[in-house]
């Protein structure tokens, strides 16, 4: 049986879209469903078949500090190993200027 979903937040990311999913169990006590669905195209043209890959886990409230905790210090290592991270807006746009430099002679 499905849960009440009393909050739902989407964060779409690349190819992947992430739902963070507020629900409700039968002792009314709230939760949180994260799920990562990917689309998976398999064949081309009018062959191809669209597909959603999905993965989910539940975080209950007794946890959450623990997995913040835990996800802000994979963050911080995963920063400290390869530097501050970029948006996918900063990372195009700074591809976009390396391709446009010009070199003039005259």
């Amino acid at each position: 049986m499905e849960r009440e979903i009393v909050f739902s937040k989407s964060i779409k990311a690349g190819k992947r879209i992430y739902y963070l999913d507020v629900k409700k169990n039968r002792k009314d006590e709230m939760f949180l469903a994260i799920t990562e669905s990917k689309k998976i195209v398999t064949g081309e043209g009018d062959d191809s078949q669209v597909n959603f890959e999905k993965h989910k886990i539940f975080l209950y409230k007794e946890d959450f500090e623990k997995f913040v905790n835990g996800l802000a210090e994979a963050i911080q290592f995963i920063t400290d190993e390869q530097g501050p991270f970029q948006t996918r807006e900063d990372a195009a746009e700074e591809k976009s200027e390396e391709n446009i430099k010009i070199d003039i002679d005259f």
